[in-house]
């Protein structure tokens, strides 16, 4: 008998004081709802039996960012006071680059990745991305997640505009995008959850014209 119940593994990515109270703050969502949300989902998988990863950015002690050792490198308390099942240091934005989580993946028989913490438009981006390319189920816990604002000589963008934008990218086949609560639900009830097309959201984008 065969089943469509994803293996699933939740990877908590850069969950660090740097995102509040270091260098870089995450606006989008607030990280009022965004932490407490990660924190539930961590938990959600725990009951499910969905092992968890934890990720952590590392750059020099020197550096701007990240630097390791330093308070703001350090894991925030909501994710480093819950279990794990595998902690991965990184230092590249996608996960998978020169660390052992593709390996780790196929050990366990992962088949879909639920993808939470930051940043919307740089780690998990690039994480979702090279999942998908990888023949990966991915999904992204829009509200676990966040961004903050950019101005440069391309132009700029408020975070909300930012998270937005990924998230409805994402969606057209790169990850299926769904609020935490949907996700819990999902997982509970054993399903998937289901992610749109280009082709779609192109239409339905028309359609509002």
């Amino acid at each position: 008998m065969t089943t469509t119940t994803p293996r699933r593994a939740l990877v908590v990515i850069d969950v660090q004081n740097e995102y509040f109270t270091g260098n870089l703050r995450i606006e989008h969502p607030p990280v009022q709802q965004s932490l407490p949300n990660i924190g539930r989902a961590m938990d959600a998988a725990r009951a499910a039996g969905i092992p968890v990863v934890v990720v952590q950015h590392s750059e020099a002690a020197s550096a701007p960012l990240f630097a390791k050792g330093s308070a703001t490198w350090e894991l925030n308390e909501i994710v480093a006071s819950r279990p794990r099942d595998h902690y991965i240091e990184k230092a590249w934005p996608s996960v998978f680059t020169e660390t052992d989580f593709a390996d780790w993946l196929k050990e366990k028989q992962v088949d879909t990745l639920t993808v939470a913490g930051y940043m919307t438009h740089n780690c998990d981006a690039s994480t979702i991305f090279e999942a998908m390319h990888r023949g990966l189920q991915v999904e992204f816990l829009q509200d676990a997640t966040g961004a903050l604002p950019y101005a440069n000589t391309a132009g700029s963008a408020t975070a909300e505009e930012i998270h937005r934008v990924f998230s409805v990218v994402f969606h057209t086949g790169f990850a299926a995008v769904a609020s935490t609560d949907d996700w819990i639900n999902t997982v509970q009830a054993g399903g998937a959850l289901k992610k749109g097309s280009i082709l779609a959201s192109n239409q339905a984008a028309l359609a509002l014209k």
